[in-house]
């Protein structure tokens, strides 16, 4: 099997790509950065450029399936130009690919896009599956996320059929929001924000790059929700990495007021709450590694 993938150097990009070469499928990817382009006999790097409508279609020759990745981080402050850069990231990137191949004789299959449980309302009490429509698009990450779902939709016109994994929050050793979450903790200053009533729903990297490639090679399609089966408050996720870490936890919880005037409009993603059902992917017979918390925050942040 070949895969071509976008945002193949980011955080969930390099371990699926570490996946895909263990279960010996070959990559193509795509890089805005010509210098970044490697080939060898299983990876293989192309050039593309969103703002121009510029892509090497050498990549598609016998790729079987796309994994699609690509999209700026929300983890930056929301200026006007960056919201759009959120945006365009995401629906040019995949425009680009369904227009790069219509009236183009190819092989691929499948797509399976990325996407995010951000999509989902702010609630402490409802528990989000798949199934739930009610989306609210007055606000700015479920517009984004029902945009970039929209655009990926449009594959199915090409006979391509679609798998979107909505992604919660990821815990990796070697990225994302867990390395800025214990830092404080580390140095004795670690506090929970708000209340800390707000659910994450989140999962390690280990488990989020298996589902992708179970979602791949089993030919899964429609949404899926990328969570482990346990969410916690933000009260206990902060918790317990102090105590993975053998840390106190001193100060009071950090008021919302205090983030808006440090982050400005991107302090919602650290209030807002989504409790999300895993339930779906299981019934795909995927089983996950890390089920619960602790034992996710041990592999990640003590020595193994």
């Amino acid at each position: 099997m070949r895969v071509l993938i976008t945002g193949a150097t980011g955080l969930i990009g390099s371990h699926v790509v570490a996946r895909c070469k263990e279960n010996n499928i070959q990559v193509h990817y795509l890089t805005t950065s010509k210098a970044k382009i490697k080939n060898s006999n299983d990876y293989k790097g192309f050039y593309w450029n969103t703002d121009t409508a510029a892509i090497d279609k050498a990549c598609f020759e016998g790729v079987d399936a796309i994994i699609h990745l690509a999209g700026a981080s929300v983890s930056k402050r929301w200026t006007s130009a960056y919201k759009k850069e959120i945006l365009d990231s995401r629906i040019k990137s995949t425009h680009l690919l369904i227009q790069s191949l219509i009236g183009e004789e190819h092989t691929i299959k499948q797509i399976v896009s990325a996407s995010a449980i951000g999509i989902y309302p702010d609630s402490l009490v409802h528990y989000y599956d798949e199934n739930f429509t009610d989306f609210n698009a007055d606000s700015f990450l479920p517009l984004v996320v029902n945009k970039w779902e929209a655009a990926v939709d449009d594959f199915k016109e090409l006979g391509i059929s679609v798998s979107k994994i909505r992604i919660g929050l990821v815990l990796a050793e070697d990225g994302g929001a867990l390395p800025t979450l214990v830092k404080p903790i580390k140095y004795g200053i670690g506090a929970a924000f708000g209340s800390g009533k707000q659910w994450q729903s989140w999962i390690h990297i280990h488990d989020l790059s298996k589902m992708f490639l179970t979602v791949l090679e089993d030919e899964l399609t429609g949404v899926f929700n990328g969570v482990a089966p346990n969410p916690v408050t933000n009260n206990d996720l902060v918790t317990m990495a102090a105590k993975v870490l053998n840390k106190p936890l001193v100060l009071p919880n950090i008021p919302k007021f205090v983030m808006h005037v440090l982050l400005g409009e991107m302090h919602t993603i650290l209030f807002e709450s989504q409790r999300v059902s895993s339930k779906k992917i299981q019934e795909e017979g995927f089983q996950f590694k890390y089920h619960r918390l602790k034992p996710a925050l041990e592999n990640l942040l003590l020595p193994q």
